[in-house]
């Protein structure tokens, strides 16, 4: 705007001045000043001041140029087209003006705008999470038994059907009881070591069983699969790895298509299993009773990358409870054939 006056700030030009329709047109001087038009007479004595930013042009691109003040059609000023350099700054210095001027409305559109983006970004942002959030809540104990049990379904078909025999049942059911889940399956492959599903289920891998002479091996896993869902439900894992819309499906009606169990099965198999903080492990494996170093060094025989969890082992020096009977632990580890 400065620049645009310095530019202007010299010019003066002959123009015709009536201050009111009753009045006689009046030859006058007309110059510009700092913001403002002033109309003077022969004598240098001024008339009247315009604000250059109230200015308005009655007859766009005709001549003479009538202007007047804003608000006053009465009171005008005519130049004629010879006086061009006048009124080509009067333009210019009233567009410097109206750029240089605060502007609300576009200020108010502006600030619309972003409050929209920002509840446009907080749905996006949050309503996912909180969808997800409310469907775990929600969804009955017999339903995730029944997601639980989909998925199993669906991992039997690849590492074959789980596991059973007559005398095996009972085993398994005890020891579900005593490392604190519902059920404990035992599968022939399929699976890398254990894995949790939605329903309290935990999976073994038949090597868990087979390989070790100490139930509490197979104890641990289980331990270590029970404070995983305990630091993040099975279900809430689903809803995560297979997207907004199976939580909306879920929580509309109840039910997860094919599709979608074969989409977190697959995924779920791959994984490996997230780890925990020693001190969350630890914390069940006191819960529960049971020794956390024999689990330790099935995880690894040096004990180099679990050392935490066999110095701080909460039942060092303290009696244990038996998990298995000898003769119950010999029958689960022939529940596969052997």
């Amino acid at each position: 705007m400065k620049t645009a006056l310095k530019q202007y700030q010299r010019i003066e030009a002959t123009g015709l001045w009536r201050p009111s329709p009753d009045v006689q047109r009046r030859e006058v001087v007309v110059s510009i000043g700092e913001a403002t038009l002033t109309i003077s007479d022969f004598n240098e004595q001024a008339l009247t001041h315009w604000s250059l930013a109230a200015l308005e042009r009655q007859n766009p691109g005709t001549y003479p140029a009538i202007f007047n003040p804003d608000g006053d059609p009465d009171e005008t000023l005519e130049l004629e087209e010879t006086e061009t350099t006048m009124i080509e700054a009067i333009d210019r210095l009233q567009h410097a003006i109206d750029r240089s001027r605060p502007h609300p409305g576009r200020l108010r559109w502006l600030s619309v705008a972003g409050v929209m983006a920002a509840v446009a970004a907080l749905l996006l942002l949050w309503m996912p999470i909180a969808l997800k959030t409310h469907v775990v809540s929600v969804v009955p104990e017999i339903k995730r038994q029944d997601i639980g049990d989909a998925i199993l379904n669906r991992i039997e078909r690849v590492s074959g059907r789980a596991c059973t025999s007559e005398d095996t049942q009972a085993v398994l059911d005890q020891l579900a009881t005593r490392t604190g889940v519902r059920a404990v399956v035992i599968l022939p492959a399929g699976v890398q070591s254990s894995l949790s599903l939605p329903g309290g289920i935990v999976l073994l891998n038949r090597a868990l069983v087979e390989d070790h002479e100490d139930p509490t091996v197979a104890a641990g896993y289980i331990i270590a699969e029970r404070a995983r869902s305990e630091a993040q439900d099975p279900l809430t894992d689903l809803l995560d790895r297979t997207g907004v819309t199976t939580a909306f499906r879920l929580l509309t009606t109840g039910e997860l298509t094919s599709e979608i169990i074969d989409i977190y099965t697959e995924q779920m198999l791959s994984d490996p299993r997230p780890s925990l903080p020693d001190e969350d492990l630890l914390a069940v494996f006191a819960q529960a009773a049971l020794p956390s170093t024999p689990y330790a060094y099935a995880k690894d025989i040096t004990g180099e990358t679990v050392l935490g969890l066999i110095e701080a082992d909460p039942m060092a020096g303290r009696p244990t409870p038996q998990v298995l009977p000898d003769r119950d632990w010999v029958r689960l580890q022939n529940i596969c054939g052997g």
